[in-house]
């Protein structure tokens, strides 16, 4: 079997750094660290003659010459696309500069725009039963406007529990979205290798330094609108599961902001005491 020679060039100080040549078999696929040698001082024999002009070059690993597979490889590649372009931005395009075609998620994938095993039949019955068993009361909270919610947290953990972690995931069907300072993108839910289900999430934002929380809370409020189809926590959009838990769990009552001063009537439950800036008077 003919033997890869393979060269590493780097100049002074830096060839010293190669001492460790099972790193860089292993990924270059060479079995043998025999066949590396390390050359200091030297230029690359394809370079041109340096020049007064000519910029300096870092004293690093020029390049990786692999005389078996005929190749060539430079030290450092291109920088990805950022997700997120501040310049971009400034201009309006927001929607354009949060769309990162670099992250793969919608390059060569057939999830962008599939529904493959959509209704073909029921999960098993452990799955179901994992998915539609009544949620525990002391998990739920409430908003101070009076709006239920299971912490999102909640929802992964009873995916987990029915499909098992990697069993399922979110993949984004298109671009986030901006309108005002609302930011919103669709995904679709994937469980055992099959589309289950799809919804558009959204989450406000005040400045673009929270343009990377506000992308997690798009896809944490898609997560929940899909888990709908799935009967998981459906006793939050049920009128009268909400009223009875209100009635039993939950306190309505005007508080006063302790800067400004103002009233507002606002939710509590009853186990949770009113923390600052409200106050009950």
């Amino acid at each position: 079997m003919q033997r890869a020679s393979v060269v590493f060039r780097a100049s002074g100080a830096a060839a010293s750094r190669f001492s460790a040549t099972n790193v860089f078999c292993a990924r270059l696929g060479v079995r043998n660290a025999s066949s590396i040698r390390v050359v200091t001082n030297t230029k690359r024999p394809d370079a041109a003659a340096d020049t007064p002009d000519a910029p300096s070059t870092p004293s690093a690993v020029k390049y990786v010459e692999n005389k078996f597979s005929d190749s060539k490889y430079t030290s450092s590649k291109p920088a990805d696309k950022p997700a997120f372009d501040s310049d971009t931005a400034a201009n309006g395009d927001l929607a354009s500069a949060l769309f990162n075609p670099a992250e793969g998620y919608l390059q060569g994938s057939h999830w962008s725009t599939s529904f493959q095993g959509m209704a073909t039949e029921p999960f098993e019955s452990r799955i179901s039963d994992v998915l539609m068993a009544p949620i525990t009361e002391s998990e739920i909270e409430i908003k101070p406007d009076g709006l239920l919610y299971l912490p999102e947290i909640k929802y992964r953990r009873i995916l987990n529990r029915a499909f098992g972690p990697g069993g399922w995931g979110l993949v984004p069907r298109g671009a986030h979205s901006v309108s005002g300072r609302t930011l919103s993108r669709e995904y679709a839910l994937i469980c055992l290798g099959r589309f289950t289900s799809q919804a558009r999430g959204e989450q406000d934002y005040f400045d673009d330094g929270g343009l990377a929380t506000a992308t997690e809370g798009c896809k944490s409020n898609a997560l929940v609108r899909c888990c709908k189809d799935l009967g998981v926590a459906s006793e939050l959009w049920d009128p009268a599961f909400i009223s009875q838990f209100k009635a039993k769990y939950c306190a309505e009552e005007w508080v006063t902001h302790a800067v400004r001063g103002s009233k507002k009537r606002m939710w509590r439950l009853k186990t949770r005491q009113w923390e600052y800036p409200w106050a009950k008077k």
